[in-house]
């Protein structure tokens, strides 16, 4: 595919625990502070902001001549670090705006949209809470999904944007969490069809869950969403790397009116993961996997221990 200035990359990112230095007294922020056993320092921050943004601009380059419309992040702490992020130098002369809001997540992160406001025009943004609760009845905190609408090469189009309860306490004992949000998703995309009739709808974010799921077989069965991914997993790609087998979490689906010929401004054409040669681990065990900011404790550099995924949109 030759770079061409008509197709648009729409990209999803876990960047991996992007705090800045100070504390919060409202989150469970300690372990990213220069006092720390991470030491989370002002170099260490700035480093990595300008590593993300050396990747954000790349996401898709190989057939698009720009930088991507529309990015969803997930680790995101505040607005601080987004604003830092979007003038960081590989990244201020792409000139993106942010939408973000706070969630009552226990370790204060969120997700957030990044576009670029002369292709992106943002009409409109929401968040959904997703209600989780504990054995003993208390209510456990995760991460709120969030909804933009707005139009893309003059095409209306509803990004909802997710990063969902992790598997840390066992893959079967967390998936009812990871079913929880699948129903939000769901019913919030049944709102927009009973309000607005055949939108159009991308669904992307860090589901901790690999296509065929049941939480994204329930988003693909109940909303009629196309999942790309499924044919993008394999024994040798994926987004993360756990004990050495790859999976799939991070997905970008889309609804099925993206396919009509004559319906849409935006033609699918393409997904993948970027995972270029430098934003990889390059040599011992680990070669090949993401280059993490930090492995525990210990600091490494890297980028994140996600890779980015991506679509691409063909407009006439």
């Amino acid at each position: 595919m030759n770079k061409d200035s008509n197709t648009h990359t729409i990209a999803f990112y876990n960047i991996e625990n992007l705090f800045d230095i100070e504390n919060d007294p409202l989150t469970n922020d300690d372990d990213f502070l220069p006092t720390s056993a991470k030491r989370w320092t002002p170099k260490r921050y700035k480093n990595k902001l300008r590593k993300l943004g050396s990747v954000i601009a790349k996401i898709g380059e190989e057939n698009t001549a720009t930088a991507p419309a529309i990015i969803g992040l997930a680790e995101v702490e505040n607005k601080k670090v987004l604003s830092d992020l979007v003038s960081s130098e590989n990244l201020i002369s792409e000139k993106y705006s942010y939408i973000h809001y706070d969630s009552s997540d226990e370790r204060g992160i969120d997700v957030a949209l990044i576009y670029k406001d002369n292709l992106f025009k943002v009409e409109y943004s929401e968040t959904f809470s997703v209600f989780l609760q504990t054995e003993t009845g208390e209510r456990d905190y995760t991460r709120d999904i969030l909804l933009v609408k707005g139009k893309l090469n003059n095409e209306t189009i509803h990004i909802i944007v997710n990063h969902w309860s992790s598997r840390r306490e066992g893959e079967k004992e967390t998936e009812y969490k990871r079913l929880a949000a699948a129903k939000v998703v769901n019913s919030i995309i049944t709102r927009l069809k009973n309000e607005e009739g055949d939108v159009k709808v991308i669904v992307m974010g860090d589901f901790n869950d690999n296509p065929g799921d049941r939480s994204i077989t329930l988003l693909e069965e109940e909303s009629k969403l196309y999942n790309p991914f499924n044919t993008v997993l394999s024994y040798n790609k994926g987004s993360l790397n756990h004990n050495f087998q790859w999976n799939m979490f991070d997905q970008i689906l889309i609804s099925g009116n993206f396919f009509d010929p004559d319906g849409t401004n935006l033609k699918f054409i393409k997904a993948d993961v970027f995972n270029s040669k430098f934003v990889t681990q390059y040599h011992g065990k680990y070669k090949g996997q993401p280059f993490r900011t930090y492995v525990g404790k210990k600091y490494k550099g890297g980028y994140s221990d996600h890779f980015p995924v991506y679509l691409q949109f063909k407009t006439p």
